[in-house]
């Protein structure tokens, strides 16, 4: 890292380092947002990737913690901690200009701490309420329930938005916005109901049938589990990881261990890793076979939907003999599983493996192949690689993009570096080719299982941790391969048995962040493909 140290010193004077397992460099807003296009355009360095945005209230000021990663640069990483001058008005320059998936992101950082961002085009809360108080994640919110009474009455549908615009002389000047103009045809899709894809609201401007606009309305689930968190000891703040993206159970929850293990310095056993493998690449069949089941359906494939569920049942049945649940597992803890193995599990998988070729022949024939379910995904929601890049897609949708982004090869944990599978990358940018990865990644799962199955080492399951874990000073960033993209923990500890703060950098949240590129200048009807093939999961948005 010297040489990137060296360029970010001479762009910078200003900056300051810290050695770690991520180099980190803190800076002052006011050089931030000139070093920012540095990082993302200059040679030698060249981070084009914005991994995750943390809001920060240190108590003596706020701040905002970006992760970047450089993609052409063996998946660099670097931390840079950004400073906002003034506590009373927080205010820190927007890098939406440069990488597209801070739009949302400092939207909302902007919901939970009040921090504005200078020259982000619409500066209004995401999740919560416009009509709620105060700003929940700063250390002094009051929680009161005098202050946020439980509102019963509907939410004023406003169009009102607003931008804090730097002028020449430096002052900064608060521009009001119209988020739809007022000849503008703005239809509701959604809420829809939880049985669906989840409650979420998109409000489509129309040119007759043609989408000029998409607005994403969320928060209708919100729960609050960043908050809840920073009251819970380490071990209580594991389930909530089953249940955001439930269909990347496994997944969340093992990285949310290894970031804490990571910080306690813990070596998980070696059959543990192996059983924690296994189980992600469970996880993933299963919600691939969903996926695909409820694309099928939101395309009227009513049929297709049905085989997806009968192997996904398989799966299911696998965990519920070890884990004893079927959706929320509760399986990793930290320092490696709960329990061990069930006596039928070689067996099971086995059986599993040996029949999905198979059935993944009957998938393509009875739906991929038709021309109609062709018809409907080829060529419908493009996005470009740069694109993906700079919204941070990633996972089965950036990889149909051909945007080379699997945490499985690009920092490899648990013992994906010792089984050979192939990183699916198709070039087609649209949603046939995200729905083929998916099918494809199926089997690149089976490979991976095919290949540990019996190769389950003897040994403990879990490794000695304290009674009550406490976490030194300090903080740290973990990421893993879930169904739907790079999931990420974020957690910082002042040495108490309780996070300071803990930060969920969710795939999906930056999957609907890409609906209405996605999606302006085609008809209303494909909104309903480009919403199933990109496949976000609510709860994993609305943390």
């Amino acid at each position: 890292m010297s040489d990137i140290k060296n360029i970010i010193g001479k762009i910078c004077p200003e900056a300051q380092f810290t050695d770690g397992d991520i180099l980190e460099v803190t800076v002052p807003d006011m050089v931030w947002h000139p070093l920012a296009e540095a990082l993302r355009n200059t040679k030698g360095l060249e981070f084009d990737l914005l991994s995750a945005v943390v809001g920060m209230d240190w108590k003596e000021n706020f701040g905002v913690v970006y992760y970047l990663t450089s993609t052409v640069r063996n998946w660099d990483m670097l931390t840079v901690k950004v400073i906002a001058a003034d506590r009373e008005d927080p205010m820190i320059h927007s890098v939406s200009d440069i990488w597209g998936v801070a739009n949302f992101q400092e939207r909302e950082v902007f919901d939970f701490f009040g921090i504005k961002f200078i020259n982000h085009p619409d500066m209004r809360r995401f999740f919560l309420r416009n009509d709620w108080v105060g700003y929940p994640l700063r250390k002094d919110y009051d929680a009161s329930p005098e202050l946020n009474p439980i509102r019963l009455d509907d939410e004023i549908n406003e169009d009102d938005t607003c931008a804090y615009i730097e002028q020449p002389d430096g002052s900064i000047v608060k521009e009001d916005r119209k988020v739809f103009g007022p000849d503008e045809y703005v239809i509701n899709v959604g809420p829809q109901h939880p049985s669906t894809h989840g409650v979420m609201r998109f409000r489509c401007a129309l040119d007759g049938e043609i989408i000029n606009k998409v607005d994403i309305v969320s928060g209708y689930i919100h729960r609050g589990i960043e908050k809840l968190c920073e009251s819970l000891g380490y071990p209580q703040t594991l389930h909530f990881t089953d249940r955001m993206d439930y269909m990347s159970a496994h997944m969340n929850r093992h990285c949310l261990c290894m970031c804490v293990e990571k910080a306690l310095g813990i070596e998980v056993p070696k059959r543990a890793q192996v059983i924690r493998t296994m189980m992600d690449e469970l996880m993933r069949i299963s919600s691939h076979l969903l996926s695909f089941g409820c694309a099928a359906m939101d395309l009227g494939a009513t049929t297709a939907f049905f085989y997806g569920f009968r192997e996904r049942e398989q799966v299911l049945d696998i965990f519920e003999k070890t884990c004893g649940a079927r959706m929320s597992m509760n399986y990793n803890v930290i320092g490696g599983v709960v329990a061990d193995l069930h006596p039928d599990f070689r067996k099971d998988v086995k059986a599993l493996i040996e029949i999905m070729p198979e059935r993944l022949k009957e998938y393509h024939k009875v739906f991929t192949g038709n021309i109609i379910a062709q018809n409907r995904m080829k060529g419908v929601g493009i996005l470009p690689k740069e694109n993906a890049i700079s919204y941070a897609i990633t996972g089965p949708s950036g990889r149909g993009s051909n945007f080379s982004c699997d945490c499985r090869k690009k920092h490899p944990y648990a013992v994906y570096d010792e089984v050979d599978f192939d990183e699916v990358l198709l070039d087609g940018c649209d949603s046939f080719s995200r729905y083929m990865v998916r099918m494809k990644e199926i089997e690149q799962s089976c490979r991976i299982l095919e290949q540990l199955v019996d190769r389950i080492p003897e040994g403990e399951i879990r490794a000695q941790v304290p009674k009550l874990i406490k976490l030194p000073v300090g903080h740290w960033y973990q990421q893993v391969e879930a169904s739907r993209g790079t999931f990420g923990v974020y957690i910082e500890s002042d040495g108490g048995k309780t996070p300071y703060r803990m930060h969920f950098q969710s795939p999906c949240f930056n999957l609907v962040g890409a609906v209405d590129q996605c999606t302006r200048g085609l008809m209303i009807a494909d909104l309903i493909t480009v919403e199933a093939i990109l496949d976000f999961v609510i709860p994993d948005i609305d943390r």
